[in-house]
């Protein structure tokens, strides 16, 4: 059997290594025990110092004043309020129609000044009318025929020498040549055109000689003087508003204001848009509202002089309605409101506050309820 040769021992240098890591190790242990988990003795110690600075409402306690959230506010007054509705609208004229022809045929004379005012019944413009004129003449030749021959046939019929029948028949003729010379008269009048009520006339292409057709458009007629106001308020408002109301109408060209007054309101609201149409009037005596112009409405339904009105700003919306951040005792205390009207510097509050109340306007969202605040200027 071989001889046994026992192990070499580790030479000194290696065994000095390993007791080196080994220090190094346990040293990181303790440095990370004593930087990032100190005792709990010195914890205590720490939070002590601390409760006893703040404790009694010190600079560093819990409701001291650096914990105060800064806020500005509103206190609540009564104030007066005018009820109103906005709306658009449009300027319509009084009167206006398109004059047309009902006649086909050549303009033989044309009185029509553009832009100028007309009178009831003034002839605007005339058709070549010789043709009716002709038959006209005609049937009154008929008329004298049927006429002497009706009389020649009573004649007859008194002495029994025909019959009621061929009497009827002798006075129809006549009477229907009457009729058909109604019916050519109105056919002339047709060929001269008259302004159906005083109005102003728009502008026309037509001249002297154009022939035209039966429909065809030969200028407009307007009575401006005075003008209506189309408007439309939504549907909850359709009950407040009556006949004889009083709306202010501004121009959106000039951006002057006029009074006018409604005088009709239609009898239902519009189905797609649920609104009520409403019209009013306006003299216009001076021509301030042109026909088809743009106006801006506001429809007053009321007016209160105790209303509560808070800054827009103060009102906060949520899912379940509106609230706003009241201050009492210091602190901030949430309060439900309802609103009425609104504008884009104030919102009326309808239930919720009262006069006197102080609302938090700025650092809303800082503060929550509970906090202490400090109001500042």
């Amino acid at each position: 059997m071989p001889e046994y040769e026992p192990e070499t021992p580790p030479s000194k240098s290696r065994a000095w290594l390993g007791w080196l890591i080994a220090a190094l190790v346990i040293a990181g242990l303790v440095f990370v025990k004593i930087k990032y988990f100190p005792s709990a003795a010195g914890s205590d110690k720490k939070g002590g110092a601390a409760g006893g600075k703040g404790g009694k409402g010190g600079p560093g306690g819990a409701g001291g004043k650096g914990q105060l959230v800064p806020v500005q506010v509103y206190v609540v007054a009564a104030s007066s309020l005018t009820d109103q509705v906005a709306a658009t609208g449009s300027v319509l004229a009084e009167e206006s129609v398109i004059i047309k022809s009902e006649l086909s045929g050549k303009i033989t004379s044309l009185n029509i000044k553009e832009g100028q005012s007309v009178s009831k019944g003034q002839l605007l413009f005339s058709i070549n009318a010789d043709e009716a004129q002709a038959a006209i003449q005609k049937q009154q030749y008929n008329i004298k025929l049927f006429r002497d021959q009706e009389k020649r046939q009573r004649t007859l019929l008194d002495k029994e020498y025909i019959s009621a029948q061929e009497y009827e028949q002798s006075n129809n003729a006549l009477l229907t040549a009457q009729a058909d010379l109604q019916a050519l008269r109105a056919t002339l009048a047709k060929a001269y055109v008259r302004a159906p009520f005083s109005g102003v006339l728009g502008l026309s292409t037509a001249t002297v000689g154009t022939y035209v057709s039966p429909g065809a458009e030969i200028t407009t007629l307007s009575r401006v003087r005075p003008v209506k106001i189309d408007f439309a308020v939504p549907g909850r408002f359709a009950a407040n508003v009556r006949v004889g109301d009083v709306v202010s109408v501004v121009d959106e060209t000039t951006n002057r204001t006029f009074d006018s007054k409604v005088y009709a309101i239609d009898p239902q609201i519009d189905p797609v848009s649920r609104t009520q149409p409403v019209r009013a009037r306006f003299a216009n005596t001076n021509n301030e509202l042109r026909p088809g112009a743009f106006v801006r409405v506001n429809l007053k339904l009321g007016e209160s002089a105790t209303a509560l009105q808070v800054p827009t700003e103060a009102v906060i919306p949520e899912a379940s309605g509106y609230n706003v951040y009241t201050v009492k005792g210091g602190k901030m205390v949430p309060q439900k409101v309802k609103i009425g009207i609104r504008s884009d510097k104030v919102i009326q509050i309808t239930e919720g506050i009262a006069v006197g109340d102080t609302v938090i306007r700025t650092g809303i969202l800082q503060v929550k309820p509970g906090d202490g605040v400090r109001v500042i200027k």
